[in-house]
């Protein structure tokens, strides 16, 4: 049975050019055979042919939608499955929590540093992430520490921290105003907790594309934001799995699961650190629905798509700013 609300909703806010690719494109369309593809055109080409190669395989339903940049011009469309569709997404619409608290950052109402209180009540119990292991409560950490423990780890009891600071109707006022009104959290009795709520493919890419433009939030939001999302301890399982470190540096990703869907969007970079490719995968209704790990067939489906859409866009230049990221040291301790 499917889990997920489907709710048919209208366009999303990105123009794009190009031809939809989609499930429908054939394995040996022309381009597939180049090693390296050097044009948007011929890599969204690619990208299409590996995203219906994998999806089918894992079998499900999967709503998805992923555009590969042109210097040129608007970005080109690989994949258009189903991208209109509002479902629950999940730990994805994390990202869009975490946009909403640093808007406020950004007009002043609030800093990274200011402490917030953790009590033994709002800790997610058996939840993931760390708040709900270390059993010392009660505690305070800073606003910097929720977020970077939302988007890394995806921490449960992290959302319920954001909502002390960002209640859900301002969180849904926020999106809404910066144009993504059917990427919502889901408000309950208590005005300071919710539910992840709801997003479209479309909705997802779109709110992605807008972060690396520079057009979502301040520029230090941004770069925060993505150093997160770009991090060594952020998601593995997936699209950077089979991934050498310097090649997952190049990824921004969240992933989404519940019940049985299993969700990621997040955006892959140039060498240089400009966007080059942008991806919102989300999946439902595969076997194994209990398996929350490495193994479930989405998971894995994605984690094969993740390095072939890699080399897809590898000798292509990104669009807009360019996002380096610092080379993770690991540390021996001393």
């Amino acid at each position: 049975m499917r889990l997920n609300r489907r709710t048919a909703l209208g366009l999303g806010t990105v123009a794009t050019a190009g031809t939809v690719l989609g499930a429908a494109t054939p394995a040996s369309a022309a381009g597939t055979t180049e090693t390296t593809p050097t044009t948007p055109a011929r890599a969204a080409q690619r990208v299409a042919t590996i995203y219906t190669r994998h999806r089918t395989e894992a079998g499900g339903n999967w709503q998805a939608y992923i555009s590969v940049a042109d210097p040129a011009g608007q970005p080109v469309v690989a994949v258009a499955a189903d991208a209109d569709r509002k479902i629950e997404v999940y730990s994805v619409n994390k990202i869009a929590v975490a946009t909403a608290v640093l808007d406020k950052v950004d007009r002043g109402l609030l800093t990274l540093d200011q402490r917030v209180e953790v009590t033994a009540a709002i800790v997610v119990p058996g939840g993931d992430g760390i708040f709900s292991l270390d059993g010392a409560y009660p505690s305070s950490v800073t606003l910097g520490h929720v977020l970077a423990n939302l988007l890394t780890v995806s921490d449960d009891t992290a959302v319920r921290l954001c909502g002390l600071v960002a209640p859900a109707a301002e969180i849904n006022s926020i999106l809404v105003a910066k144009g993504f009104p059917n990427t919502q959290v889901e408000p309950v009795a208590n005005p300071n907790r919710f539910f992840l709520g709801t997003s479209t493919p479309r909705e997802t890419h779109d709110l992605l594309r807008a972060l690396v433009a520079g057009t979502l939030l301040s520029p230090a939001s941004t770069t925060f934001l993505l150093g997160l999302l770009r991090s060594p301890v952020a998601f593995t399982d997936g699209i950077r799995r089979t991934m050498s470190s310097d090649e997952r540096a190049r990824i921004a990703t969240k992933a989404g699961w519940f019940a049985d869907a299993r969700h990621e969007a997040g955006v892959i970079f140039d060498r240089s650190g400009a966007a080059v490719l942008t991806y919102a995968l989300f999946a439902d209704g595969q076997a194994d629905p209990d398996n929350f790990g490495a193994t479930h067939p989405a998971v894995q489906a994605r984690a094969a798509m993740g390095p072939r859409f890699l080399a897809a866009v590898d000798r292509l230049a990104g669009a807009g700013s360019t996002f380096r990221i610092n080379t993770p040291h690991p540390s021996n301790g001393g």
